[in-house]
């Protein structure tokens, strides 16, 4: 099968800039030729997931009218200015995926998503498209008429047998009706039947079915493929449950090159793990097997490898079934269902280091924003979330880490990642920067190498850079950060890197200075680089940069207010070379010709 590609096509050479920033960061996997948009659409209509067209929109729905079929059928497609200043989604909006995609254009290029649809401008869950997010799969169901009835405001009332439950906590899933899940089964419960099933299991009704099955599988040398089809097809239809449900097969390691069980998963799109059968030997299991044992080290294949894959709090759904060769074919195989005790990981997910720079929104970089608009679950220190709120989606998850809690945060969204959600790790500044990017990605690296998510640092405006630039120029020599908390670092480690910064007459930036418990390193600090350098050396005082109530003050190190100083306060102090002037700070480069008289 060919790869659905998403197209960007220009109705005219001004979209070629927007065109290439969206094909640069993966927005759009192929331009079209400009001469011939038309051409493109009617030969890719059928094949492509989307189109983001630059240009008019009514000059592109004269394109596009004779190809229209049905909602299901028809790709998304995205209308960009050739300013870059608003996305519209004008095809496709919830199952085609073109209000999310609009979403993450508007970010990328700082324009503003123009959703039209009934769900988005009222902020509601679209209940049709929402569970892909959290990488569950669409089942059965009459969708169009339940989107019709959420838009005309009717109750919705959600039954969760399984699947993570945080899409609970999300502001658009707050005006849902639950029916509860440890109550009867929604046919007989007195509520009447749900609107909405989240379940690994069949049944009536729109259902969304999260990937929580795992299939135990053990078969003879060359089995045949037919046989393992119908084996797993008919073991899932008599016991109710969902394909869609299935994350994976799982077995012992000797058989991670039988034909069958590596084609069976392919086919279906299913990932094959393979363990080892001293992982496999311990489980404990309804119906082990000697000859099993004896043969393969352990007594059990496929009920263990479902158990074991499916982790801790695992639940056997359906016991050890065999299938034997019909006519025409070859072999035998086991089948074992294990349901999983948290959410599975049908693919790798994502975790995005997100640098939200000082707090103003408008320092935010376009390459965060685009994180931030692209993950499911936001996770961070409250206060440095709180600064992000208005860019928060109802359908996104806010998560508040405890401050000195920072490992647990980074564990949490680490966790949520390799569940297969796209998670953002917010921080403050940069992230990299006294921030969580160096934490998470150890506890990264100490996972194995399959189990990890994909790992991206996207980079923010640090506070440094931002006094900087509100004090003029006091960088543009060598500089150093040093951060005066003592929490993570013992003190005489602190002080031997500020007697090394002021004997190598650094430009110093002080992170966390001063706070209630920590009134005494400050003045001990100001003390080791006058050392160094004159009392006349400049200090920029930043409290609260890029935000409502920002100051920028000039001082200098011996008159430091050191009492006016808190943990919101960045001071950065200059070389013997640094002077200020007219309210502004700067250290000199030393260019050739450029010393003033």
């Amino acid at each position: 099968m060919s790869e659905r590609l998403i197209w960007g096509l220009g109705l005219s050479p001004a979209g070629l800039p927007v065109l290439q920033r969206l094909l640069e960061a993966g927005l759009v996997q192929r331009l079209g030729p400009t001469a011939e948009v038309g051409e493109t659409l009617r030969r890719h209509w059928k094949d492509s997931e989307a189109f983001v067209v630059v240009g008019a929109c009514g000059a592109l729905l004269r394109l596009m009218a004779p190809l229209l079929s049905d909602k299901h059928g028809d790709p998304a497609v995205v209308v960009v200015d050739p300013e870059g200043r608003f996305a519209v989604p004008v095809l496709g909006g919830h199952g085609a995926g073109a209000e999310v995609l609009s979403q993450r254009i508007a970010a990328l290029l700082g324009g503003v998503a123009v959703l039209t649809g009934a769900s988005s401008a009222s902020g509601r869950l679209p209940l049709d498209c929402f569970g892909r997010a959290w990488c569950w799969r669409r089942g059965a169901g009459d969708w169009d008429h339940l989107m019709k009835a959420s838009n005309q405001g009717r109750a919705v009332k959600v039954q969760q047998e399984s699947g993570t439950p945080l899409w609970r906590k999300t502001p658009a899933a707050e005006a849902l009706r639950w029916i509860d899940t440890d109550g009867p089964r929604p046919e007989q419960t007195d509520e009447g039947p749900p609107t909405l099933v989240i379940s690994h299991r069949l049944g009536e009704g729109n259902r969304w079915h999260p990937p929580s099955l795992w299939l135990g599988m053990g078969c003879e040398r060359d089995t045949s493929l037919s046989l393992l089809e119908r084996l797993v097809d008919q073991s899932l239809l008599e016991h109710g449950l969902a394909p869609q449900a299935v994350t994976g097969v799982a077995t012992v390691d000797r058989k991670a090159d039988e034909p069958a069980l590596v084609a069976l998963a392919q086919a279906r799109g299913w990932p094959l793990r393979c363990f080892p059968a001293t992982q496999l030997a311990p489980i404990l299991v309804p119906h082990p097997s000697e000859v099993v044992a004896r043969e393969l080290g352990t007594a059990s294949v496929a009920e263990a490898s479902a158990l074991l894959a499916a982790g801790g709090g695992a639940e056997l759904l359906v016991e050890k079934t065999i299938e034997r060769a019909q006519p025409g074919e070859r072999g035998a195989a086991t089948l074992a269902v294990g349901l999983c005790g948290t959410q599975a990981a049908p693919h790798r997910g994502s975790l995005h280091l997100v640098g939200s720079g000082p707090g103003s929104l408008e320092l935010l970089t376009p390459d965060a924003r685009l994180a931030l608009a692209e993950s499911t679950v936001w996770v961070g220190y409250g206060p440095y979330l709180d600064l992000l709120e208005p860019l928060r989606r109802t359908d996104q998850l806010r998560w508040n880490g405890v401050l000195t809690e920072e490992k647990e945060r980074c564990q949490w969204a680490l966790d949520r990642a390799a569940e297969g959600l796209s998670v953002a790790l917010v921080s403050s500044g940069d992230s990299g920067i006294y921030g969580m990017a160096g934490l998470a990605l150890e506890l990264w690296l100490a996972l194995p190498e399959e189990a990890r998510p994909s790992f991206q640092v996207h980079p923010g405006i640090s506070a440094v850079q931002l006094a900087a630039a509100r004090a003029g120029a006091p960088l543009m020599h060598d500089f150093c950060t040093v951060s005066l908390s003592d929490r993570l670092t013992p003190w005489p480690v602190i002080e031997e890197r500020l007697r090394g910064a002021a004997s190598g007459d650094f430009v110093v930036a002080l992170y966390n200075p001063r706070s209630r418990g920590r009134d005494w390193q400050l003045a001990r600090a100001r003390e080791l680089l006058l050392e160094g350098r004159p009392p006349s050396t400049p200090v920029v005082l930043a409290r609260q940069l890029g935000r409502s109530d920002e100051q920028v003050r000039l001082s200098t190190l011996g008159d430091l207010p050191l009492e006016q100083v808190d943990m919101l306060t960045l001071v950065l102090v200059g070389n013997r070379s640094s002077r200020s002037q007219d309210g502004r700070m700067v250290t000199p480069r030393g260019y050739p010709g450029a010393e003033l008289s």
